[in-house]
């Protein structure tokens, strides 16, 4: 009979020590996760009052940030040094996008490289079992191509919107041209155009400029900021006209209807171009499949020669 120390806990408590510690140390880490994905407001003070109020914003409305917040915060200083010369090109790529305009350039990058950090581990494995060991920098390869593909759709949603919004712009410009020729004035006409195009691209813009100048804010400076903010050529000049027309005193239904009549020619001739760079994009695919199609018709005949001159 082995001896039995005094001071050992008896051989039935240990089952319930450890059941115990497990019980606590699972609470404690389902805690910890919900106090991370909690939306609570940060306390802010005057000095940090719209950084705070926007960082709040963000971890009320994407899950990625609320639970990785400072992971990203952290990618985000290390992008603000790396990636300094594309921050621009990216914030402009980011309101011409329309996306929330709490995001800064580097936090949305560190949004993307933390998807294609996520993504690593599925690609690690499925590298090692099609791969082994060197499947290692392929996995490594595919989380940067990921990164990389997720910044040029940022890129194409941002193109795709601007040719969303230079479609539409000619109707705008036409109701508005109505409206004010029948006696409405300028932000009256503005008012009813964004209530008429609701949510599309062209309405949320306008729609933007008409608050910021019913916030306060000029004209002109808003005009302004819908400029920069979307940074396109033919916007820039028709921004640029209503701008010059205020400043001058021109009547805008006039410039308007000139420039509805300029998009839609603009509209034309890019038509046509497209049309005509239709035909030599084509020629390498009609190539290929022309010679498939001779392979497949004379193929037999090709090899029943060949197979004969053999036997």
């Amino acid at each position: 009979m082995p001896p039995v120390f005094a001071d050992s806990p008896p051989i039935e408590l240990l089952p319930i020590v450890a059941s115990a510690a497990t019980a606590a140390a699972v609470f404690f880490l389902i805690r910890t996760v919900f106090e991370s994905l909690a939306s609570a407001d940060l306390e802010q003070d005057a000095a940090w009052r719209y950084d705070v109020n926007r960082i709040n914003e963000l971890r009320n409305t994407d899950l990625l940030y609320r639970a990785l917040q400072p992971l990203l915060q952290w990618l985000a200083r290390f992008n603000r040094g790396a990636f300094r010369d594309t921050l621009p090109a990216v914030s402009r790529e980011l309101q011409a996008a329309g996306l929330p305009r709490f995001w800064t350039p580097e936090e949305y990058l560190a949004k993307l490289e933390i998807i294609a950090l996520l993504l690593a581990p599925g690609y690690v494995y499925g590298c090692l079992q099609m791969m082994g060991g060197p499947g290692v920098v392929m996995a490594a390869f595919l989380t940067v191509i990921t990164a990389w593909l997720l910044r040029r759709r940022l890129a194409g949603r941002a193109f795709r919107r601007l040719a969303q919004i230079k479609r539409r712009m000619p109707y705008l410009l036409d109701l508005l041209t109505l409206l004010m020729e029948a006696g409405s004035t300028f932000l009256h006409a503005l008012q009813d155009a964004v209530n008429q195009f609701g949510a599309h691209a062209v309405g949320q813009e306008f729609g933007r400029v008409l608050a910021e100048i019913n916030m306060g804010k000029g004209r002109i400076t808003a005009l302004e900021s819908m400029r920069d903010r979307l940074s396109d050529d033919e916007i820039t000049s028709i921004v640029g006209s209503i701008i010059q027309c205020e400043q001058l005193g021109t009547p805008l239904a006039r410039l308007f209807r000139t420039q509805a009549d300029v998009l839609r020619i603009k509209r034309t001739q890019r038509a046509e171009t497209i049309a005509g760079e239709a035909g030599p994009k084509m020629l390498l695919p009609a190539v290929l499949i022309m010679a498939s199609t001779v392979i497949i018709i004379l193929g037999p005949f090709i090899l029943g020669f060949l197979y004969s001159d053999i036997m």
